[in-house]
């Protein structure tokens, strides 16, 4: 009876993901599957199972083949170019992948439905990261995945979204209402942990796509930081019944008193802090650090071993940790409590935000600037500033002590409030909910998580190696009512050589060396390298209605080197020569 239900599991898996597993040539040979709750998850979420399956199933794709292609601990030990150029091409994959695992799923959504990614990772360097190590390849705002026609429609409204002054996110949602369309909008980091992937790291680098049932509040390319607080669920619920305010303003002091307030006799030792460490950091948390020192509290460092046995990090990585909020006892019975603490990139913290529920946990905010100068809290208040009045210069420079800035400074922070202004980023409040990303008052999210390494903060595996073809992929799925956990048995069906081919974007191909006219052409190349462009070069282009103008003098040399710009240019006129009808939405600046 067993083996009759372990078949049809993998029967129903195989049927519902087919899409995904065709699309990579992939068989599946065993699932296994781990729920938190008696139910499975889909019968919690907003999507048709068949859509949950797929998106986990993207997700195990996107592991394996970025662990399997992406160059996995090339740029170890490598000068600074040609390790920015391993983290590029493994973030090439990782969107490559998750963009196409996402195109077809979305060929078997309802008919007046679409998914519109609105947060994606990778369009600005990270802390103490030189400007090339940015504008890495992405799903980035407007990325709209849906059938042809209603994609073209929703392309048509973030493009009015996009270029018409005026035109506010209220008008493009209010649009899409009227005419009865669902736009699922998605927050995306396809390669969180790109530095520890390219350095080889055992932990870490994961896959991480969160589905809403409405767009997000955005409504331009945004990437910045958020300070954010985690605090397990019974430590907010313990000061709330005392009329304590407890969110990511409040000083840690009260926060530590609510902490023993909700687990008595607790050891101060025993609260373990995450925040991000290291010397870039220290304008930015230095000040958060020594509060927490002063308590008596744990600032967890590198090498501090999780209740999983593995050892945790704090150079990057400012997601998983969530998943590790709240208590346990230890083998003498002693009380530890975890929270995370500091700040995270921007879809990073939403995120993390909107698995409240789920994970039992208080997650508040604050929007930041990209600069690392002020402290957490002098961060806050900046980003409330208003830029064009006339005292904003005086005002900033409160923030920095009394101290005199430079008219450079006073513009670049002027525009790093008027940058998150015109995103609609909430500014005003005293905290940001993950409520305040979402137009509806009830809201649904469905995370989809692939591990590609050992992740120290959950104890789920990265991807294993069963034999020569055959190899395990780690999932979980989660939405703010359930979770489980789906392990995954792939077997190759084709070659080595061959899957890498089927996983590799066509531009990373011909940039190796690939020609073109070499290879049969399909109608599906016309999509793929738009969609490819838009991932690897969205700085360059400039959509004109239907057509793309790609302009490669606008991409920095030392973000793409000048030969591989050029290699690019010529693939473009060959196919745009050979192939004009396909590629009329084709023009080259």
């Amino acid at each position: 009876m067993q083996d009759i239900e372990k078949r049809n599991l993998i029967a129903q898996w195989a049927f519902d993901t087919r899409p995904v597993l065709l699309r990579f040539h992939l068989w599946l040979e065993d699932v296994e599957v781990e729920r938190y709750q008696a139910d499975p998850v889909s019968a919690h979420s907003f999507t048709p199972r068949g859509i949950a399956r797929c998106l986990a199933m993207t997700s195990a794709a996107t592991a394996l083949g970025t662990k399997l292609f992406g160059d996995y601990g090339a740029g170890a030990g490598k000068d600074k170019a040609t390790y920015n150029q391993v983290k590029k091409n493994a973030d090439a994959i990782s969107a490559y992948v998750m963009s196409e695992g996402l195109w077809t799923t979305t060929r078997t959504l309802p008919e007046n439905h679409a998914i519109m990614v609105s947060l994606g990772e990778g369009l600005m360097p990270k802390a103490g990261e030189t400007p090339e190590m940015g504008a890495n390849p992405l799903l980035g705002f407007g990325r709209v995945y849906a059938r042809p026609e209603v994609a073209r429609i929703v392309d048509r409204r973030v493009r009015r979204l996009l270029n018409e002054p005026g035109h506010t996110f209220e008008q493009f949602y209010g649009w899409l209402q009227d005419r009865g369309i669902t736009v699922w909008g998605a927050a995306v980091d396809t390669l969180e942990n790109t530095s520890r992937f390219a350095e080889g790291k055992p932990t870490g680098p994961m896959a991480v796509f969160h589905l809403f049932d409405s767009p997000l509040t955005v409504s331009r390319p945004y990437e910045s930081y958020m300070g954010c607080l985690t605090l397990p669920r019974k430590v907010a619920a313990s000061a709330e019944r005392d009329s304590v305010l407890l969110d990511y303003r409040t000083p840690r002091k009260q926060v530590m008193a609510a902490i023993e307030a909700t687990y008595p006799g607790i050891r101060r030792e025993n609260v373990h802090v995450w925040t991000l460490r290291g010397k870039s950091r220290v304008g930015r948390l230095g000040k958060l650090w020594e509060e927490w020192k002063a308590l008596g509290a744990h600032l967890v460092e590198d090498g501090w071993k999780a209740p999983s046995g593995l050892e945790v990090f704090t150079d990057s990585g400012t997601y998983a940790p969530t998943f590790l909020v709240g208590s346990w006892a230890d083998g003498a019975g002693a009380t530890h409590v975890f929270l995370c603490d500091g700040y995270a990139a921007t879809a990073e913290a939403m995120q993390a935000a909107s698995l409240s529920s789920v994970l039992d946990v208080d997650t508040t905010m604050a929007t930041f600037s990209p600069a690392f100068t002020l402290p957490c809290d002098a961060e806050g208040k900046l980003m409330q500033l208003d830029p064009h009045a006339p005292d904003f210069a005086r005002r900033l420079g409160e923030l920095f002590g009394g101290k005199v800035l430079e008219a450079g400074e006073v513009k670049s922070y002027a525009e790093a409030i008027e940058e998150a202004e015109a995103a609609a980023m909430p500014l005003k409040q005293r905290v940001i909910r993950a409520d305040d990303f979402l137009p509806e008052k009830k809201w649904g999210v469905l995370a989809s998580l692939g591990y590609m390494c050992d992740d120290p903060y959950s104890g789920a595996p990265g991807v294993t190696k069963v034999r020569d073809g055959v190899y395990k992929v780690t999932t979980r799925l989660a939405t703010r009512q359930a979770s489980a956990k789906m392990t995954f048995t792939f077997r190759l069906m084709e070659s080595l050589d061959e899957t890498r081919l089927i996983f590799s974007p066509l531009l990373s191909r011909f940039l190796a060396g690939v020609d073109p006219a070499s290879r049969a052409v399909k109608i599906s190349d016309s999509g793929r390298i738009r969609n490819e462009l838009q991932t690897m070069l969205s700085q360059a282009l400039e959509h004109d209605g239907e057509k793309i103008r790609v302009h490669l003098d606008r991409v920095d040399e030392r973000v793409m080197p000048k030969e591989k710009q050029a290699a690019i240019r010529r693939v473009l006129e060959w196919y745009k020569a050979s192939h004009p009808v396909w590629f009329s939405w084709l023009e080259l600046g």
